[in-house]
């Protein structure tokens, strides 16, 4: 019994650690694993470098081997400190850890999935526990609503955009031609694009008088089409904002953004993280939480 209560201890405390930053262990936790996973981006930033990749090549090598093996280890303590390790396994998170950790061990057996530990640049997503940065998620929430109520809005410009990039592509294809670099209609549309969107690479230019006026009208409405999308947005995120003042958001919206904290308390049952200051059981599968 008492072998049962020392491995269930020494568990949950290591459960504290991993998934937990409010403690001080938790905390030198999320910070000496941020610091390996910037670690392990700068090696494969290296890596990609032709001229340092020949001098160092070796030292790379066993340097990405050794934070492979750390996010391993990493990997087998979060699952064996859950209750219910298929929860973090097919977690958003759970499934980025192992998309970090397997590229090494694949190449292997298959050549090139050495270049797939660039994936570990999502594990930088854990900033945000470790920052306690979800006093943001209010404000970012109701950008994403903005604009998710503009996209039809945003659909129907975007089409009358594409239909203008076709018109005007045909015309310059007809009025330059292909001596000047409009070969046919499709690059002809590119050029439109691009253009329009004033990003002018340069690879293709008008060469006559009246291809160089109209592009000097695609570009000019270029800088009028940037504004419109932007412009949807923010009425509908203004609008938002309005309806908000006016209490006129829902209860299920309401509770949502008073469960917004700064904690990282996290249920050892079911890996539930968005308690609120002060729970002593997790609100979601009722396991009791831990405290200091």
């Amino acid at each position: 019994m008492s072998t049962n209560n020392t491995a269930s201890n020494w568990k949950s405390k290591l459960h504290e650690i991993i998934y937990e930053a409010d403690t001080p262990s938790g905390k030198l936790f999320d910070v000496v694993l941020f610091f390996f996973i910037l670690a392990s981006i700068v090696l494969v930033m290296l890596e990609s470098v032709n001229t340092i990749d020949a001098k160092y090549h070796t030292i790379l090598y066993y340097g990405e081997w050794i934070v492979t093996i750390l996010f391993s280890l990493e990997y087998i303590a979060r699952i064996i400190t859950v209750r219910k390790p298929w929860k973090y396994i097919f977690s958003f998170y759970g499934i980025i850890d192992l998309l970090s950790t397997i590229p090494m061990y694949l190449s292997f057996v298959l050549a090139g999935s050495h270049a797939l530990v660039a994936l570990r640049a999502l594990r930088l997503l854990r900033i945000f526990r470790i920052l306690k940065l979800a006093r943001y998620l209010g404000a970012s929430n109701q950008l994403a609503n903005a604009i998710k109520a503009s996209r039809a809005k945003i659909a129907v410009f975007l089409f009358a955009v594409v239909i203008a990039s076709v018109i005007f592509g045909t015309i310059m294809y007809l009025v330059e031609g292909e001596e000047h670099g409009f070969s046919n209609i499709p690059k002809s549309v590119y050029w439109c694009i691009v253009t329009l969107t004033t990003v002018g690479f340069g690879d293709i230019a008008p060469e006559t008088p009246l291809g160089q006026l109209i592009a000097t009208i695609i570009m000019i409405l270029g800088y009028g089409i940037i504004a419109v999308p932007t412009g949807i947005v923010s009425a509908e995120y203004t609008k938002a904002a309005d309806d908000d003042n006016k209490n006129k958001i829902s209860d299920e919206e309401r509770k949502h953004l008073e469960n917004i904290n700064l904690n990282t308390q996290s249920c050892e049952n079911c890996l539930t993280e968005t308690h609120q200051d002060g729970a002593e059981f997790c609100f979601k599968c009722g396991f009791e939480l831990h405290h200091d």
